[in-house]
């Protein structure tokens, strides 16, 4: 039975020294951090394929798993609420992740939402209020039009595909993958361990003849369907923004039947290292609700996923009015 969570303590001063100076942090040392972090995941129109929605609108249970497992509480973040709700929300959580899934990425509820949200951590990051964004599948897709401010997307045959990265020189030291063992970045550019579920791709050519793309975000990895190059993976320059084509989520948590799953030990090992990196950087926020029953009143607890069985696209969602 879904019931809410407490609210326990905040980050203390005796946890800063500690991180700094006890405890080794190779990835924030000395960085204040805020140990409570809360994420939203951005909720969109059912799929069509969806015979029996419990609402108007979902999230995959998959998202909500993979930021859990990694130490994070979850807020859905639900569509066609106004702009003032959503900014209130942007200032209560400490992260936004844009899942995968089917909808439009110019005129959908999802594309507006994920525009406003956007818009205010540019601003906030701008301003030293660090907050990150992750996009997967359609969310890195929705990433690549609010940058360019158009869509420049290349069909590709990569449904249901398993695959390795093609590393770029970027990557060794970008903030993604820097800190990810030896082993792990071997497995994930020798085996096929990120799974492809998209119709849709940012092509290198499109990417390198795009301005704003191409000054907003650094390549980390590419991929190809044989005959056409794609980006799988990118974060921004400036901004706490990142990308991956691929599905990480699904390797520890969706157990549909259906080609291009990978379960591997490597597999999931890079699942959780995805996410608990992402966590980190939420982890860099210190926005917060106004009361302890705001807080209680907008997370997941409140709601309980719905199984849809082993032959769909997920294999629980969370469903909302």
């Amino acid at each position: 039975m879904c019931s809410s969570a407490s609210v326990f303590s905040v980050v203390t001063s005796f946890t800063f020294v500690l991180c700094c100076f006890l405890l080794p942090q190779p990835v924030y040392p000395c960085i204040r951090l805020n140990n409570r972090p809360i994420i939203g995941i951005l909720a969109q129109e059912n799929q069509k394929s969806d015979l029996h929605p419990q609402g108007i609108s979902y999230i995959a249970a998959s998202y909500v798993k993979h930021l859990e497992a990694a130490g994070a509480r979850v807020v859905p973040v639900r569509i066609n609420r106004t702009e003032d709700e959503y900014e209130k929300l942007f200032y209560s959580i400490n992260g936004l992740l844009l899942p995968g899934g089917e909808v439009d990425i110019e005129r959908s509820e999802f594309a507006r939402a994920a525009k406003i949200f956007y818009n205010l951590a540019i601003k906030a990051n701008d301003e030293s209020d660090y907050f990150p964004i992750w996009g997967t599948c359609l969310g890195f897709e929705q990433l690549t039009v609010l940058t360019s401010g158009k869509n420049i997307l290349t069909v590709t045959k990569t449904e249901g595909v398993a695959l390795p990265l093609t590393f770029t020189q970027a990557a060794k030291e970008s903030r993604l993958f820097k800190t990810f063992p030896k082993d792990l970045l071997q497995a994930l550019s020798t085996e096929n361990i990120t799974a492809n579920y998209h119709d849709w791709s940012l092509s290198l050519r499109n990417y390198t003849n795009n301005n704003k793309l191409q000054s907003f975000y650094k390549i980390l990895s590419t991929n190809t369907d044989g005959h056409t190059e794609f980006i799988s993976t990118m974060e921004a320059y400036k901004y706490p923004f990142y990308a991956v084509q691929w599905h990480p989520e699904r390797n520890a948590f969706e157990w549909v039947q259906k080609t291009g799953m990978a379960h591997s030990p490597s597999a999931v090992k890079a699942s959780f290292y995805t996410a608990d990196f992402f966590v980190n950087e939420a982890r860099r926020n210190f926005h917060h609700f106004a009361t302890k029953t705001e807080e209680e009143d907008a997370l997941i607890y409140n709601y309980c996923p719905s199984f849809k069985g082993q032959d769909v696209a997920f294999l629980q969602k969370y469903y909302f009015d």
